[in-house]
């Protein structure tokens, strides 16, 4: 059955989904109204910037334009017809330099118009997952041993003679000298 609407599909190698979609409002506080996200727009170099425009009216034209893109994407000019929901995804070229661009988006005609800054940024999201990824460092040992260390030893050489001989007083004092040691550790830190 052939569809009298066009329809396609994209097919990209490697990560398909973009990390955020932007979503864009129409129609919804008036005729021919558009909303844009509140939050800045970023997207990463070698990534999709992903825009969902979302219409709460009337099935609207709208035309999503760049001028000053040239360096960032290929994409320069888009005419849609939103009925409902529509994603339109823009590729960014991955051997272009951090800076931004305009998206310009007109409804009814041109009766409307909004513009979108774009900041394009390299590694925003991946390098402080990297960082996060990384194991914690660790703390270096530095001459003498720590204070609970030596509580605790004392302590473990109290319990055994405690267990071998059955003497009552080890086993007290091995518990006191590891609280003593707790404490002196942990009121040492302030």
């Amino acid at each position: 059955m052939n569809s009298p609407l066009p329809t396609g599909t994209v097919a990209v190698a490697g990560e398909a989904l973009p990390r955020k979609i932007f979503e864009c409002y129409l129609n919804r506080s008036g005729i021919n109204s558009i909303e844009l996200p509140r939050e800045q727009v970023r997207a990463e170099i070698g990534d999709n910037l992903c825009l969902k425009f979302l219409n709460r009216g009337a099935p609207v034209h709208i035309t999503v334009t760049t001028t000053n893109a040239g360096m960032f994407t290929d994409f320069y000019h888009e005419n849609l017809y939103v009925v409902d929901d529509i994603v339109l995804t823009i590729p960014i070229k991955k051997d272009s330099q951090p800076g931004f661009f305009d998206i310009d988006i007109l409804a009814g005609y041109g009766a409307t118009k909004a513009a979108i800054r774009v900041n394009v940024d390299r590694f925003l999201e991946r390098e402080a997952e990297a960082r996060a990824a990384q194991a914690p460092v660790q703390p270096v040992a530095h001459g003498r041993p720590h204070p609970l260390m030596v509580a605790m030893g004392i302590s473990l050489v109290l319990y055994a003679t405690w267990l071998y001989t059955g003497v009552a007083s080890l086993n007290i004092a091995a518990f006191i000298i590891l609280i003593v040691g707790a404490l002196f550790t942990w009121y040492r830190q302030g």
